[in-house]
């Protein structure tokens, strides 16, 4: 057991990360503190590790591997694959128009194309990219995602 110095709970050693320059090896703020701390750095600079991850992303060795996981991912998936082309076609075409809100949560943000079934893919629901998260994270929980 462990105190954490930020929350001031004491916890199993299991939550606390590996550290070692510290005396028993573990870090002395707990896993969740560590995440908020992180998240929190991140919210208050964002604009530069938004930089900082675009100048990463465009790194040749970078780039590879992006393009060698898509064509994974694409051989490992094609029914995906075939319903996400299916879908920028139709844009293309007309036959379909994303909203301006999400329909998960009606705010005017970006949407993404949401397949239930990929053997059906041109009905889709328009999410959010927060809402698309949420809801394939909830599938996941209850073992419902493919």
């Amino acid at each position: 057991m462990k105190m954490c110095f930020k929350c001031h709970h004491d916890k199993p050693l299991a939550e606390f990360y590996r550290h070692p320059r510290m005396a028993d090896g573990h870090l002395n703020k707990c896993k969740t503190c560590a995440r908020l701390d992180v998240r929190l750095n991140r919210a208050r600079r964002d604009e530069r590790y938004l930089a900082y991850d675009r100048e990463r992303a465009s790194r040749p060795e970078r780039r590879a591997a992006s393009a060698a996981r898509l064509r994974r991912y694409r051989e490992q998936y094609p029914d995906r694959d075939a319903a996400h082309h299916a879908v920028a076609r139709a844009l293309r075409q007309g036959a379909l128009r994303k909203p301006e809100t999400c329909l998960g949560c009606g705010q005017p943000r970006p949407v993404h194309a949401h397949h239930e079934d990929y053997r059906e893919p041109l009905r889709v629901t328009w999410l959010c990219a927060r809402c698309h998260r949420h809801h394939h994270s909830v599938r996941s929980y209850f073992g419902d995602r493919d």
